[in-house]
């Protein structure tokens, strides 16, 4: 399955929430990849411009990004952003590819 890294930030409201009263958002965030199809991998709290950091497997990016626009619907998050990410593997694999790809290049100049 296709990994995806998922980024976001909490608004004040969910701060304030959460200060009133603690949570395990790592199981949140499990139950919304879950309910996408998917298999979380990690969750961490991040510093830096998010707050939080979801990897994920998940088969339909459709799915993903509709369990995202649910989540950020809540009012709970913002800044949601959504990347692919490739295992090494994957990444070794596409050099290959590009390789033959370049063989077939004929450059204008």
């Amino acid at each position: 399955m296709p990994t995806f890294i998922v980024t976001g930030c909490y608004t004040a409201a969910a701060l304030k929430g959460m200060i009133a009263n603690p949570s395990d958002r790592a199981e949140g965030a499990r139950s919304v990849v879950e309910a996408a199809g998917g298999k979380m991998l990690a969750f961490y709290a991040t510093t830096g411009p998010t707050d939080w950091m979801v990897i994920a497997e998940v088969a339909d990016v459709h799915d993903l990004l509709a369990s995202m626009m649910a989540v950020g619907a809540s009012g709970m998050v913002s800044n949601v952003q959504t990347v692919r990410g490739f295992s090494a593997e994957e990444l070794m694999e596409m050099q290959k590819r590009a390789g033959k790809v370049a063989q077939a290049y004929k450059s204008p100049a």
